[in-house]
């Protein structure tokens, strides 16, 4: 498969150049590096460097939305990750898209805009990121969001970020919505205010029918600042440390080595799997696993790549009995797909400017879960490996998955080469409890397919198919289809001090260094219940502020629904 093909070793010659010094070096510009060099480029007398290992996001595959299946496996745009064999999964490796390009894995995501849930943020406070609750992360996401509805508690409307809700029309959305409801579970205005639990429509990071990334909403405005450089094709390959103060980083540009410096800091914004493989080629991490490869040690740090999170989750398909779905809008059918193009090229308009994931929900597994587990994500057509093929007739899926998975995995280097891709093991379904959890997403999913607003549509289930009933063939489907969901985070762990596994503390800062912040994803101390795009957003735009010594923003008093009882699960 060509995305396989991830990168090519070439010979690297230093080259000596004068002393290059900024305020400030960001490295990456993905989802948080756009937002972080953004807002400190805003004081005019920082200078800062912004540096990205892929190429501008200048092809019109990125802002289309209904085209991200053409970037999300090329190797020119793209890292092309894979976990190790995942012993749980029928020893599969699981493909994990990450972004190299500006705006990172922004510009690459399906654009659902998920905050996650209040409750999630109260647990990372509770995990030791002390200022990190709902209340205090509320502010910040309305901040970085200007919703098309209008401000309100929860929407913001004057953030760079936009967001919308869907323009397709597609009469499924309203029929999945239905069916959850018939089902027993409530509509939610939405997912991202007052109440996530229940169904209805998702906000998506798309401005009139163009993809809305952080290159578009950030970068693009920092670039015409006199104060702000931005570096393309710039792989980092260390940080460079003066005892215990980082001083700048090292990379490659053009194959030749170079050296940069920060006055003040340098961030790393790389995302859950760049950013711990720089601080662990640059001698941060556990000392055993770096001398073994001969890896001088900074700072012995044990938590770095320790605590590796992932969203597993599943489609559960059926065919549709009328011609609703995505199906005539593919390769074979040539007309109907230039016609798609030619609207969206001139207008901006029609079936190319969606990813058609509309509308979902988010349910308890079971009484007595405090708030939503399962998340739905509903899709009038059908994928099939990662959207490299089409299916071959009119059909519908869910993707469903539980949102707080027990597994824990881990990052470690392959080797000192900066090139090589690190060992991503998830450990995906390592405890019962999160395969009771599957097992529960498929059952509960099948009731909700099974109600009466379906009947007209309901076609046969095509996967996991009738005859998966038991629970060792409900695990056996799982086992064998389950995909990532492409939320890998939790790789620099947000705590306190005295939390041998955190990574930086609650301002950044990675513990035990001077001058050195990590600020994306990886910070996480653990999963958001939901899309992690929205979370990461929100903590650069968090993160800027205390890189820039400003006071956070006042506190939210904003309510968060509650259901009236926990001792039923709807």
């Amino acid at each position: 498969m060509p995305w396989q093909q991830c990168h090519q070793k070439r010979h690297l010659s230093t080259v000596v150049k004068s002393k290059e010094i900024y305020d400030y070096v960001v490295v990456g510009a993905g989802s948080a590096g756009c937002i972080v060099a953004n807002r400190l480029s805003e004081d005019r007398d920082s200078q800062v460097l912004l540096m990205e290992a892929g190429p501008e996001d200048k092809s019109w595959k990125f802002h289309m939305p209904a085209a991200l299946m053409y970037t999300l496996t090329d190797p020119a745009y793209n890292w092309c990750f894979y976990t190790t064999p995942q012993k749980h999964m029928n020893n599969r490796q699981m493909y994990w898209p990450r972004g190299k390009v500006w705006g990172g894995s922004s510009s690459h995501n399906a654009m659902v805009y998920i905050r996650g849930h209040a409750y999630d943020f109260d647990r990372w406070e509770a995990e030791g990121a002390t200022g990190w609750s709902f209340a205090d992360c509320l502010p910040y996401f309305k901040k970085s969001t200007t919703h098309e509805l209008g401000e309100d508690e929860y929407r913001g409307g004057s953030g760079l970020q936009y967001v919308s809700q869907g323009t397709s029309g597609n009469p499924l959305h309203e029929i999945f919505i239905e069916a959850g409801i018939q089902a027993g579970y409530p509509y939610t205005e939405d997912v991202n205010g007052y109440q996530q639990e229940g169904f209805g429509y998702f906000d998506m990071t798309i401005q009139k029918g163009i993809r809305s990334s952080t290159s578009t909403c950030y970068l693009r405005s920092a670039l015409y600042r006199d104060n702000f450089t931005m570096r393309s094709n710039a792989l980092t390959t260390r940080i460079l440390f003066e005892g215990k103060r980082a001083v700048g980083v090292e990379y490659v540009h053009h194959g030749e080595l170079v050296k940069v410096y920060a006055e003040r800091e340098v961030i790393l914004c790389g995302g859950s799997i760049n950013s711990p493989q720089i601080l662990l080629l640059s001698g941060v991490g556990n000392a055993d696993d770096l001398a073994k490869l001969d890896i001088p040690l900074v700072h012995h740090l044990p938590g770095v790549g320790q605590n590796l999170q992932d969203h597993l989750e599943v489609y559960v398909q059926h065919e549709c009995t009328q011609p609703l779905t995505l199906y005539t809008h593919q390769w074979k059918f040539p007309v109907t797909m230039i016609r798609t193009g030619i609207e969206w090229f001139l207008k901006q308009t029609g079936t190319a400017a969606t990813t058609h994931l509309e509308t979902g929900g988010f349910i308890r597994s079971r009484p007595g879960v405090p708030h939503p587990d399962i998340q739905f994500h509903f899709l009038p057509s059908v994928i099939i490996d990662h959207g490299q093929k089409m299916g071959d007739r009119h059909a519908f899926q869910v993707h469903v998955g539980t949102m707080r998975p027990t597994s824990r995995g881990t990052l470690t280097l392959a080797s000192r080469d900066p090139r090589d891709h690190p060992l991503l093991d998830a450990n995906y379904l390592a405890t019962e409890e999160d395969r009771a959890d599957f097992r529960a997403c498929i059952r509960l999913t099948r009731e909700i397919f099974a109600q009466r607003a379906f009947d007209p549509y309901r076609g046969p289930e095509m996967g996991p198919g009738p005859a998966a009933q038991s629970d060792k063939d409900i695990d056996a489907f799982v086992r064998a289809k389950g995909d990532s969901a492409y939320h890998p985070s939790c790789t620099c762990k947000m705590g306190q001090t005295s939390d041998k596994m955190a990574v930086v503390d609650p301002k950044c800062q990675v513990i035990g260094l001077e001058g050195l912040r990590v600020v994306d994803s990886a910070i996480m101390p653990s999963l958001a219940s939901g899309n992690l795009n929205a979370a990461t957003i929100m903590l650069a735009e968090k993160g800027a502020d205390f890189i820039r010594g400003k006071p956070s923003l006042p506190k939210s008093s904003a309510p968060v629904w509650k259901p009236k009882t926990l001792e039923t699960q709807r």
